[in-house]
């Protein structure tokens, strides 16, 4: 696969297919991740493939109880907005973003498969994420699907406790990817455009270039 059509093209693709997704294919995907930068090459991370239906049975309540606690706190005032005027645009926007991600709170545990991503006495997320994005871009050129949520951070050690982490080593969890072959098609995210989000050499001052729209295809 072309690197800008999965550049393009990796977005978060919450509802999957409940197929499981094949050990060669996984194992390309860890690969992938594994070469991602990471800081100092310390390569400070740990990362857990959790497939076990009992398993993701212990967490779906979780996830779901976290993904509550999400829309009742940080996404409040956007959840209001929604409800107060459903035809605005940004309304309808954040409807279909809010539709998506609870589909995965209400089917987690039809989801074939999760990563999970760990560091140790790291906070920064300097290179777990790098990598966790790199599993993801791998995904999307095996044609699965995948998103990234930090909404367990709502209930970090109950998750921890559910995995068998060690935490009295210090480790932690800095993300969840769920993985699957996605139940709709790829596509190019509308997002704004890079010119009206980025500066030069200082806030506020014009970048420099105008992208009216996205350079791919």
């Amino acid at each position: 696969m072309d690197i800008r059509e999965a550049l393009y093209t990796t977005r978060a693709m919450r509802r999957v297919k409940p197929d499981p997704v094949p050990m060669d294919i996984q194992e390309r995907i860890m690969d992938a991740a594994v070469r991602a930068p990471s800081g100092g090459n310390t390569q400070n991370w740990r990362f857990m493939l959790v497939d076990d239906k009992e398993v993701i049975a212990e967490i779906g309540p979780i996830y779901r109880t976290a993904m509550g606690l999400l829309w009742q706190t940080l996404y409040a005032e956007r959840v209001a907005a929604a409800a107060d005027d459903p035809d605005a645009e940004e309304s309808k926007a954040f409807t279909r973003v809010y539709n998506s991600a609870q589909w995965l709170a209400d089917n987690f545990e039809t989801v074939p498969l999760f990563l999970f991503g760990f560091t140790q006495n790291d906070t920064s997320g300097s290179s777990i994420y790098p990598a966790l994005w790199s599993a993801q871009l791998a995904a999307r050129a095996e044609g699965i699907g995948a998103s990234l949520t930090q909404v367990l951070a709502f209930q970090h050690d109950d998750v921890l406790n559910i995995l068998g982490i060690p935490t009295d080593q210090g480790w932690g969890m800095a993300g969840c990817v769920s993985l699957g072959y996605p139940t709709g098609k790829w596509g190019v995210a509308a997002r704004q455009q890079a010119h009206e989000v980025s500066f030069r050499n200082q806030w506020g001052e014009p970048v420099g270039f105008e992208t009216p729209e996205p350079l791919w295809p």
